[in-house]
């Protein structure tokens, strides 16, 4: 398993990033400005994009696994590789994500807790009705992780 800086052609990663963030524009709104990274297993399984908000802390923009190599590790793996790669620079990590049971689990499993909401973000910021696991997208949640 390797992960890559990608630092070209960001957009070839589009269709893995429409997974996590499944609105173009929205994507477009950090992708270039942020870091992106790419872990290989002998073909690509994840990628990532991180943003800076401040001097101290950056955020998780998107992270997406292909549908087949999900509950595999790679994701975890990406997060662990992503928290030691910017300890040294920024102090907090931020990821928000949908009130997704099964993804907030997740995200709490890799070490963040739950920090704070944006009301009605989901549907003030897209285009149509977002669903994960039958569950209508509308306020945003954002959890927080100390490097």
């Amino acid at each position: 398993m390797r992960i890559e800086k990608i630092i070209n052609n960001k957009k070839q990663y589009l269709d893995l990033l429409l997974l996590a963030d499944e609105q173009e524009d929205m994507i477009d709104r950090y992708l270039e400005n942020g870091d992106m990274f790419a872990l290989f297993d002998d073909d690509l399984k994840t990628v990532c994009v991180v943003a800076a908000i401040d001097q101290e802390t950056c955020e998780l923009k998107n992270i997406a696994t292909y549908k087949k190599y999900q509950g595999k590790g790679y994701a975890k793996a990406m997060i662990k590789f992503i928290s030691d790669y910017y300890r040294n620079k920024y102090k907090t990590m931020l990821v928000g994500t949908g009130e997704t049971p099964t993804i907030l689990s997740f995200y709490e499993s890799c070490g963040f807790e739950k920090s704070h909401y944006i009301k009605n973000f989901f549907t003030d910021n897209y285009d149509h009705p977002m669903f994960e696991e039958g569950i209508q997208l509308i306020n945003m949640v954002y959890l927080k992780k100390k490097l």
